[in-house]
């Protein structure tokens, strides 16, 4: 599903695609623990942002909350990290005006601190084994997580991954896109790291973005 640059062979992305990631971090084990209902499978995947400008991968820019939320280069964070592992997802099918409210929604957030209360609220909820009360308490997107501003720019373009957008985590993302409507998205690129698959130059790199 992918298309090459002109001499490069680059992965193209699009504005409004789904990135998802997984490493070995202890961090990022916590997350895929917490974040699976319970009974559920293993969970594959501990964070997710958007691609918010498209172009070869090594350039495509995305907006995904960290410490606060920030809009770089996907490559400028996970271009060298071997041990991460990067999963690309398109939305067949989107309009224009999907992808431009999409996009202006994700990118309201940027700047914004990183929502620990809304952490707080999903762990508390997994210990009433996943109802959701905590997560309704806290209420709207005031408090983004990854997975609350995919959620929330998707639901501005009339899209729902089957859970209401302040209860989305990156494993319910994941299993709507990839589980269970494998009809409603193409596979850009599979969960693997970016570094086995497209090495570039050191001087590509953005090291002010990460």
């Amino acid at each position: 599903m992918s298309a090459g640059s002109p001499g490069t062979g680059s992965l193209m992305l699009a504005a409004g695609d789904l990135f998802f990631t997984r490493d070995a971090r202890f961090v990022s084990a916590v997350i895929r623990f917490f974040t699976r209902s319970i009974g559920e499978a293993r969970t594959k995947v501990s964070h997710v942002g958007l691609v918010v400008e498209g172009g070869p991968i090594e350039d495509a820019v995305v907006v995904e909350a960290l410490s606060r939320v920030r809009r770089h280069r996907l490559w400028a964070r996970y271009g060298r990290r071997r041990r991460t592992a990067v999963a690309v997802y398109r939305t067949k099918n989107l309009s224009a005006e999907q992808i431009r409210k999409i996009v202006e929604k994700a990118e309201t957030y940027v700047g914004r601190e990183y929502g620990w209360p809304t952490i707080v609220a999903q762990f508390l909820d997994w210990l009433l084994q996943g109802t959701y009360f905590f997560r309704w308490i806290i209420g709207g997107d005031k408090y983004p997580i990854c997975s609350w501003v995919v959620a929330h720019a998707y639901k501005e373009a009339g899209l729902h991954f089957n859970v209401q957008a302040r209860a989305a985590s990156p494993d319910d993302i994941w299993d709507f896109a990839v589980e269970e409507r494998p009809d409603l998205y193409d596979e850009i690129r599979p969960l693997i790291p970016l570094v086995e698959t497209a090495p570039i130059a050191e001087d590509k790199l953005d090291h002010s973005s990460s």
